[in-house]
């Protein structure tokens, strides 16, 4: 992480936050922060992790959350760099704000922040240094329970955004910096199915709202004195199969960034002034992941800054500059011509038919040719849910995978976002089926192309995506031989039938209501993983789930794991002969973090042995270590 104040950067390395002059030819490191237990003294003696960092507009404070893996809410440490007049040397540590999740500065003295219980955050509140105990004061509170509320600064830094967000609308409220202190303005009012989201240009707002054909994606325009939608004015929409997954306004240009049915990444450029004008730059093709950099404290550049990557490619940052059209290669301060990254690696993009007829895609990386993965281990992934693409950002531990032959399928169901919001809406409640018969279909695709084979082949998910995995052991367990689950959320009856749990309100737009709707109940309980086991010759399974995850309660994943052994073992004894050496695994580790331990040698034990139980479950010898490529 890299933050460009206006005389320093800022860096993170380990566990401390520095700073360098960059006014000074040859500067010196100044530690500005510094997370060591019993460093600052309201952290305690846990192990934190830094999660972000924001700069106060003339750099005079910076705030930084941090995280443990023992609880969900964040902490805030508020650090004072200094003024106009010089700075504080060192910087000092001045205020830590408890269960504070997102946070951004209105003036060196304002700061805005949301506040976090458990998994709900839903008030938004102004926090004023000047004042004698630095007071806070409550600017918003959504009192629906669905809603999550985070705060975001639009890219000229002129509006900070309030954006209250349920799975399937939203609704925005702005707060002005100039007048901070004025109560917020809505843009619109929330409406069913509506999603739209908020830049700022030239005192006008730039809208992404699902108001397109199909309710896609499109980008419309407002005055920022009457917002509401009876003034929103189309401004582009894009080609059929062209799906948006962001946007940005880079001075007088929207770039959305788009993803056509194949998968293939591209720059959509929009002169807002003659949107006619619109163009397309087209990203390399073996790029899978785009994270867009931040813009620095004054963005005089006019540039947009961000990293492409893949599983098996490690992030290159590259910058598109609008006002000449040109895609660099590199920083503003080391560009280089644009080159093929790569790397001799293959990134093939299939699709697969489904049992209704629909083209699944797949994206499958590899590093000999196609025709020669036979005899290859593949390792599959799928999500499909919350419209949430499939994480393909680099994974060192994928890129090991493919150096030793090792094909990776990565398999873009229903219920993602990968070819857009009706994607997600056939693959959410009672459309929940579909997404199991694209992985089957996927499967069957790669199989059929003589890409590996079952007994060869794994499947890896986690957290919502071992809905489908677990699944697909219940109904095509044939199609693997083993399947490793982090986070696993397997009992999705059981979750969404008990209020009490934190999240089951908030997820009923995506899985339904069991409880109150007959139907939903139904098609819970038809794919639901825990719910249908049955005796059969499964293929092997490691889990790892976390004792306080408060997302997936670790009651279901035993539940699951029990009901799983039960079936397992009355195969065998039903069938001694058909028994090929199943193994069930649950790795059962301390803490609450759903996403995986922060800390770098747990992360990396854990990769360890899911990658030693794929080994050892598909037959294969452990590999010896490589010669680098040149």
């Amino acid at each position: 992480m890299k933050v460009q104040g206006l005389n320093h950067v800022y860096y993170v390395e380990g566990d401390r936050i520095y700073r360098m002059d960059t006014r000074h030819t040859d500067p010196e490191p100044e530690q500005v922060l510094c997370l060591d237990q019993g460093s600052v003294a309201e952290l305690g003696d846990e192990e934190w992790s830094l999660q972000r960092v924001r700069l106060s507009p003339r750099e005079r404070v910076l705030a930084a959350s941090l995280k443990t893996p023992h609880r969900e809410e964040p902490r805030c440490v508020l650090v004072r760099l200094g003024g106009d007049s010089g700075a504080v040397d060192p910087p000092q540590t001045i205020l830590t704000l408890d269960k504070v999740f997102s946070f951004e500065w209105a003036t060196d003295e304002l700061l805005f922040y949301t506040s976090q219980e458990g998994l709900k955050c839903n008030r938004v509140f102004r926090l004023d240094l000047n004042s004698n105990r630095a007071l806070s004061t409550l600017v918003y509170e959504d009192t629906q329970p669905d809603v999550f509320v985070e705060l975001s600064l639009s890219r000229d830094r002129k509006l900070i955004t309030i954006n209250c967000s349920s799975k399937t609308s939203s609704e925005v409220w702005l707060v002005d910096k100039a007048t901070p202190l004025s109560e917020p303005t809505l843009v619109q009012p929330r409406l069913s199915e509506l999603l739209y989201h908020v830049e700022h240009w030239r005192g006008q707002l730039i809208i992404l709202a699902n108001t397109g054909p199909g309710r896609e994606y499109q980008v419309v325009r407002a005055p920022l004195s009457s917002p509401s939608m009876e003034q929103w004015v189309p401004v582009c929409t894009p080609s059929p199969g062209a799906t948006v997954r962001d946007m940005e306004v880079v001075g007088d240009r929207c770039v959305l960034l788009t993803r056509d049915t194949m998968g293939l990444l591209a720059l959509l450029v929009v002169p807002l002034a003659h949107p006619e004008d619109q163009h397309t730059v087209q990203l390399p093709a073996w790029a899978c992941a785009v994270e867009t950099i931040r813009a620095d404290l004054e963005d005089h550049r006019g540039a947009l800054e961000f990293l492409l990557s893949s599983p098996i490619h490690p992030p290159v940052p590259y910058r598109y500059c609008p006002m000449d059209g040109l895609l660099l290669l590199g920083t503003e301060k080391d560009r280089t011509p644009l080159m093929d990254q790569d790397q001799g690696y293959h990134t093939t993009r299939l699709e697969a038919p489904s049992q209704d007829g629909s083209q699944v895609p797949v994206t499958l990386l590899h590093a000999a040719p196609l025709k020669t993965l036979r005899q290859a281990p593949l390792l599959v992934h799928v999500y499909g849910a919350y419209g949430k693409d499939l994480n393909m950002e680099f994974s060192p531990e994928r890129r090991l995978l493919v150096e030793h032959g090792w094909a990776l399928a990565y398999c873009h169901v229903r219920g993602g976002g990968e070819r857009g919001l009706s994607w997600h809406r056939q693959g959410r409640v009672e459309g929940k089926l579909r997404g199991l018969e694209d992985l089957a279909a996927c499967l069957q695709l790669l199989f059929s192309l003589e890409v590996s084979s079952p007994s060869l082949a794994g499947l890896s998910a986690c957290s919502a995506g071992a809905v489908l995995a677990g699944a697909l052991c219940n109904t095509h367990p044939h199609l693997l031989r083993a399947v490793t689950l982090q986070a696993p959320f397997v009992d999705v009856l059981g979750s969404m039938s008990d209020p009490s749990l934190p999240l089951t309100l908030e997820e009923r737009e995506e899985w339904g209501d069991p409880l109150a709707e007959p139907r939903h109940q139904h098609t819970v309980a038809s794919y639901c993983p825990c719910h249908n086991v049955t005796p059969q010759s499964y293929p092997s399974v490691l889990l790892t789930a976390y004792t306080d995850d408060a997302r997936v309660p670790v009651a279901g994943v035993k539940k699951y794991v029990e009901r799983l052994r039960a079936a397992m073992h009355t195969h065998f004894i039903t069938h001694p002969a058909a028994e090929t050496g199943t193994s069930l695994v649950l790795n059962l580790q301390p803490g609450a973090d759903h996403f995986g331990p922060q800390n770098f040698e747990l992360a990396l034990k854990e990769s360890s042995l899911q990658l030693a139980f794929l080994y050892a479950e598909l037959g294969l010898e452990l590999p010896k270590p490589l010669r680098r490529r040149r």
